[in-house]
């Protein structure tokens, strides 16, 4: 399974995208990431994805490499001594199948690492809690090669730790997604109400909960705290959104803009690399940001947005524990061919719908779907069966691959 080609060039700054699974690498790849991150059968702080069991790992990093997109393996829990037996075997595994970088939290998992693959890159990971200088210069010291820096740092923060450290560690900085009420990620809600240990990847996120008041002596009584009408969400952080202030963060030194969402859909992946990849490409050409970029991320599965704690304090989601989902995806383009687009549906839409394409490498744009049939070329008047074949005609050439969504009703 030991791979021999070397890898790919390192491209910085960089778009840095989550992968859980091969249909959201694939995304990534497609829509325009130059590294992806991505968790193995164990180790990693996502549980929930399918991750990448080690034959997976060795494709995927063969698929990344052969575009030109870096792999880096989250090997990022806090291991208990019952972890390190595994763990050395593991990381060979991982070295064998080309990784590029492991992601630790752990400074013994960092030594192991250095010891069995002296060749793969370490990356610091953003548990770690880096949010100084000093422990950067010696994380750097004892042979990482990069550091994710917490959440929690303002921009002012990080462009004073940039100027004091070497210009050959690298900084990566989320940009786009979930945070976490917890600093760093270091949380015991979810060990201390469901048993499921956070930090070993497995957190129930009960800081998303609804929460009223109970008083002792009236059991089954609850008091509403009275924060917002829809109920009480006193933990729930909103999401990171940062497409528009790029320029700012390459300014202040950080070389990957990471995207969260190992957990998410292949849309998400999508969606969120399409606009963050114009984004920068836009920052980088010295251009305005594109318009349709902060529209993109309005039609993702997203809670209410804010730039996390790089201009201040980021807030709470005060009025819903849940996500905004306006829009859904419909369709999967298979093949366009004489007026024809080939679909495989995804969700029930209707003749008449106007479907919202995304597809890489090209803007946005919209495609009225008046005339459909089914896979036989019978006229339809709504898809509504899973994965059915849907024939949709029309003059507008969609290429295979690309996402029609369609925007729900009010």
């Amino acid at each position: 399974m030991k791979t021999t080609y070397e890898h790919p060039r390192v491209h910085l700054p960089e778009l840095l995208s989550p992968a859980g699974d091969r249909e959201r690498l694939e995304a990534a790849v497609q829509f325009g990431a130059d590294a992806v991150y991505l968790a193995g059968s164990m180790f990693g702080m996502r549980s929930a994805p399918q991750n990448f069991d080690p034959q997976q790992l060795c494709d995927a990093v063969q698929y990344a490499h052969a575009h030109d997109v870096r792999v880096y393996l989250t090997c990022n829990i806090l291991p208990r001594n019952a972890d390190m037996d595994a763990m050395e075997p593991f990381l060979r595994m991982a070295r064998d199948a080309g990784v590029d970088a492991f992601i630790v939290t752990d400074l013994g998992v960092m030594a192991l690492a250095q010891k069995v693959a002296p060749n793969v890159e370490i990356h610091i990971s953003t548990q770690t809690g880096v949010v100084n200088y000093a422990a950067a210069r010696r994380l750097y010291e004892l042979g990482a090669k990069r550091v994710v820096l917490a959440r929690e740092m303002s921009l002012e923060e990080i462009a004073e730790l940039r100027a004091k450290t070497p210009k050959a560690l690298e900084i990566e900085c989320f940009v786009h997604g979930a945070m976490c009420v917890s600093f760093s990620g270091r949380c015991l809600l979810s060990n201390y109400f469901t048993g499921r240990d956070g930090n070993h990847g497995d957190c129930a996120q009960p800081c998303r909960w609804k929460y009223a008041l109970c008083e002792e002596t009236r059991p089954g009584q609850y008091f509403p705290i009275g924060e917002a009408d829809g109920g009480t969400y006193i933990l729930n952080a909103r999401d990171m959104r940062l497409a528009d202030h790029i320029p700012e963060l390459l300014r202040a030194g950080i070389d990957s803009l990471k995207i969260e969402g190992r957990a998410k859909s292949a849309y998400y992946t999508a969606a969120v690399t399409n606009a963050y990849r114009r984004a920068l490409d836009d920052a980088l050409a010295g251009n305005p940001l594109t318009p349709w970029v902060m529209e993109e991320l309005d039609k993702i599965s997203h809670r209410q947005y804010c730039t996390g704690f790089y201009f201040g304090h980021p807030g709470q989601s005060v009025d819903r524990g849940s996500y905004v989902r306006d829009y859904e995806v419909v369709a999967v383009c298979e093949s366009y061919r004489n007026g024809v687009a080939v679909l495989s549906q995804r969700n029930r839409f209707f003749r008449g719908d106007v479907a919202d394409v995304l597809e890489p490498g090209r803007a946005p744009y919209l495609v009225p779907m008046e005339r459909i049939e089914n896979g036989d070329g019978e006229p339809i008047e709504v898809a509504n069966h899973p994965v059915m074949r849907v024939l949709l005609h029309t003059d507008i050439s969609i290429a295979p691959g690309a996402l029609l969504r369609v925007k729900k009703e009010s």
